[in-house]
């Protein structure tokens, strides 16, 4: 339909039923359109002014539907929305979305289409205008929304309005400092979408901190995970640096959502793609709880709970994301957003919760027997970490790095018996223990026993290569000793040209553990020597 007929119905030279079809008409030839003719951009701006007069009038609940989808379409430019970021048309949108009234419940239910497209307007404003998002501060948009999910509660039929509340909510938190500060101190923003997020699950309470759990229960609906997904992106932004606790009433609110998340991560959505992404949203927000407050993942275990125990403790969420870090692996790309948060989280609780580190460290790194492969070669959930020990992505090899470490209690020994020393190389020689030793964290006393199998095989394992090689032939033996002089002198030209070359660098270990060119590191082994010497 051409753009031309659409703005003169709309400027009034129509019935309000002619607008009404004529909009209809343009929204759904242009439902799926995101990108926009810039020829017609002066029309399109002009159609929004339009459309906003429209909507400042009286008009019927179907007209004002049509006007509000038209809005939305063209909000899909930044380039027309200049006409719509003032303070008097962001107050006609907050109107139609019912954020202007306090006390007003919401019992009309024809009106809630009108609010559905109201909110999707706002997203799409404040997401493409940085005047919008100055002018929701200063309307106090994000205490209008709050109030809106108040009354949202306890009411039937409302779950898109909540949806697009809390995506709101995200919006202004993620591109607004100040007002993802206020939301935090002044709003009460956490306890507001913890709730929220309580109930888009339906949790039910057995005790302080403990979700029923119910194997029999249906799948949460589509509507209820996107509610569920938009509460925890929202909670994501707003517990930013949230590792300290300061209060024990901050304690008791990040244990309360910490419980709330462990059933999250339980409960299934309607599809096994709304399940990953329900999964990866409360993966993420787990990474703001003070690991403090992360022990009620692992709450006590009862008899008709699931089979997944380890010391008495119920370790279902903990398997769950076990599970999930060896999909996101296997999917084999976007590791560094897809797997390393899961990946610092499991790190964390092993680090901080003994139960936790010894239960992951059962199924990641079990008793070794055979040793005939490589550590990287295979598929267990041992040899896929092992691999992303040396990925091209520095932050993925380090986290997958540090994950192992602290499974084998921060011990060089351990670790290099499970990965070999040519794959820890890189965080020996960034932690300093390139000469072997611990890490500075302090883990329980109890050892690890070596099978029957890997004691017998370690005299001949390759420390470099972490397996079991067959014996290789020396090649010297059959030499003559001249032969070995002119050999061993000409591998010694051959160091020295790449040296004077610059190619290569001799480096040695200093006594602290960490690399340093040779001369340093020789230098620094007699300095203390000869300290030793003056102190006897």
């Amino acid at each position: 339909m051409e753009l031309g007929a659409v703005l003169e119905a709309v400027e009034g030279r129509g019935s309000a039923e002619a607008v009404e079809r004529v909009l209809a008409r343009y929204n759904e030839e242009n439902r799926t359109i995101f990108r926009f003719d810039p020829a017609d951009e002066d029309k399109r701006k002009k159609l929004c002014e339009g459309i906003l007069n429209i909507l400042e009038k009286d008009t019927k609940t179907s007209c004002q539907v049509a006007c509000l989808e038209a809005l939305r379409i063209l909000s899909r430019d930044k380039k027309v929305l200049v006409p719509v970021t003032t303070k008097r048309n962001m107050q006609i949108l907050m109107r139609l979305a019912k954020l202007d009234t306090v006390e007003d419940p919401l019992e009309r239910v024809s009106e809630f289409p009108v609010i559905v497209e109201a909110l999707k307007c706002l997203c799409n404003v404040i997401f493409n205008s940085a005047v919008a998002q100055k002018l929701s501060l200063e309307l106090n948009l994000a205490a209008m929304l709050c109030n809106l999910l108040e009354k949202c509660k306890d009411q039937q039929f409302v779950d898109d309005i909540k949806c697009f509340d809390l995506r709101l909510l995200f919006l202004l938190s993620l591109l607004h400092t100040d007002i993802r500060s206020q939301l935090r101190q002044e709003l009460q923003g956490v306890q507001v979408l913890t709730q929220a997020l309580e109930s888009s699950l339906s949790v039910r309470w057995t005790e302080e901190y403990k979700a029923a759990e119910d194997r029999d229960r249906p799948p949460l609906s589509l509507q209820e995970t996107d509610c569920a997904i938009e509460a925890l992106k929202a909670l994501f932004n707003v517990t930013l640096d949230s590792w300290n606790v300061h209060s024990e009433n901050e304690s008791h609110q990040f244990r309360y959502m910490a419980a709330i998340l462990r059933h999250c991560l339980l409960t299934m959505g309607p599809t096994e793609d709304k399940t990953e992404e329900l999964h990866s949203n409360a993966i993420n927000l787990l990474s703001n709880v003070p690991v403090s407050c992360l022990d009620v993942l692992i709450k006590p275990s009862s008899q008709e709970e699931t089979d997944i125990k380890y010391n008495g403790m119920n370790m279902g969420a903990i398997q769950i994301l076990l599970d999930f870090m060896e999909k996101r692996i296997d999917k084999g790309s976007s590791y560094r957003e897809g797997l390393t948060p899961v990946l610092s989280l499991l790190t964390e609780c092993c680090r901080t919760h003994r139960n936790i580190r010894k239960f992951i460290k059962a199924q990641v790194l079990p008793p070794l027997r055979d040793v005939s492969n490589r550590p990287e070669v295979g598929t267990t959930v041992r040899n896929k970490l092992v691999r992303l020990m040396t990925h091209v992505d520095l932050g993925v090899k380090q986290i997958a790095a540090e994950f192992l470490f602290v499974l084998c209690k921060e011990r060089v020994d351990s670790l290099l018996k499970y990965t070999g020393y040519g794959n820890a190389a890189g965080l020996l020689a960034a932690r300093g223990l390139l000469a072997g030793g611990r890490g500075d964290h302090w883990y329980s006393d109890d050892e690890d026993t070596d099978t029957e199998e890997y004691k017998s095989a370690k005299p001949n394992i390759n420390l470099i290569t972490g397996h079991l090689e067959e014996p290789m032939p020396n090649p010297m033996d059959e030499m003559t000793e001249e032969q070995k002089e002119y050999e061993a002198m000409k591998l010694v030209n051959m160091f020295d040209k790449l040296s004077r070359d610059e190619l290569i660098k001799p480096m040695g270990v200093r006594p602290d553990g960490t690399m340093a060119p040779l001369e340093e590191a020789v230098s620094q082994y007699h300095t203390n020597k000869q300290d030793s010497s003056d102190s006897d």
